[in-house]
């Protein structure tokens, strides 16, 4: 017994310990073959044997627990030492955090619409039908509801597709004037160079009662708006159709790549395609309970923007969480 505690105390790492460990306990161990001759002894002798290795047994299980814990907390104790650090020395490889750049553009268009007067507000991503769909004159098997590929659960709830559900909600939860945007992310089922299944909107609404707002009011206002983000750009109108406006129009930049010369990027026209807007169609209106009211709404794309300020081609590289991309915008 004194023989296998003194090879316990030698062993000086976990690796002889173990290998301690099975030379008494393994099935060819010494415990092993000793019970094993306990087969051809009579009575008393065997009962004497059974006695001494079950001491010695209990005995070794304890002494190498003990050495166990000693040699673990001793080999802890070393890696601590070896891997420490002093955190009062100056580390010149430690750069400086950024936003992310869909965040960095999302925060530049809400500073300019706060500088307007718009109201910022926010709505739940899980969206119920009517505040996604039917209250923007999209009633039940509307064609055009074709043009939105949505994430649909089991209780009839949605991921919505745009921002202009937390318009409806805004309406319905008081009255003109109302002056706000919407940011915020949307959900649809869309994957490839320009679509990812979830991004960004900035949507905004402007109702006032009477016939107070104009659709030139609308056009003064965006072309403001892009000039602040783009700089000295050409904007020009285009006539659309959108559900929930009449009359609606897609608004265009000159390119700001080739200067509206014509590239690959915005195929030769010299003109790229940035937001929708126009004034708002009465049947909303009529499904938020308001009369005689007038107003103008548009809706923008964040990551959109983010690619052309910051000449990125692959929408879905801005969510990789590449260093090498992101660290550019540092």
């Amino acid at each position: 017994m004194q023989d296998w505690l003194k090879k316990v105390e030698k062993c000086k790492n976990l690796d002889k310990l173990e290998e301690l460990r099975i030379e008494v306990f393994g099935k060819k161990g010494f415990l092993a073959a000793e019970f094993e001759k306990m087969k051809t002894m009579g009575g008393e002798e065997k009962k004497n044997l059974a006695k001494v290795l079950n001491e010695i047994k209990e005995g070794m299980r304890v002494a190498l627990d003990e050495k166990k814990a000693a040699l673990s907390a001793e080999t802890l104790k070393l890696k601590l030492e070896k891997e420490r650090v002093d955190i009062t020395l100056l580390d010149t490889r430690i750069g400086s955090g950024a936003l992310h750049p869909v965040l960095a553009t999302m925060d530049k268009m809400i500073e300019y619409f706060a500088s307007q007067n718009f109201s910022i507000e926010t709505g739940p991503i899980v969206e119920n039908d009517f505040n996604n769909f039917e209250a923007l004159n999209l009633p039940k098997h509307h064609p055009a509801r074709d043009m939105q590929d949505t994430f649909y659960m089991k209780d009839s709830m949605l991921l919505r597709t745009h921002t202009s559900s937390v318009q409806i909600r805004t309406m319905l939860n008081s009255k003109p004037p109302i002056r706000m945007i919407a940011p915020g992310a949307v959900c649809r089922r869309d994957y490839d160079l320009t679509h990812v299944p979830m991004f960004h909107q900035v949507e905004g609404l402007v109702v006032e009662e009477g016939d107070k707002v104009s659709f030139a009011n609308l056009k003064s206002l965006l072309e403001d708006f892009l000039k602040y983000m783009f700089g000295d750009i050409k904007v020009r109108f285009r006539p659309s159709f959108f559900p929930f406006t009449e009359p609606s129009a897609e608004v265009d930049i000159s390119c700001v790549f080739c200067g509206g010369d014509g590239c690959r990027v915005c195929k030769q026209t010299g003109w790229l395609e940035v937001l929708g807007c126009g004034v708002v169609d009465p049947n909303v209106f009529e499904a938020v309970g308001y009369k005689n009211v007038s107003g103008y709404a548009f809706g923008l794309g964040v990551e959109r923007f983010s690619m052309l300020l910051n000449n990125t081609s692959d929408m879905r590289s801005l969510f990789e969480g590449d260093l090498r991309l992101l660290e550019q915008f540092v």
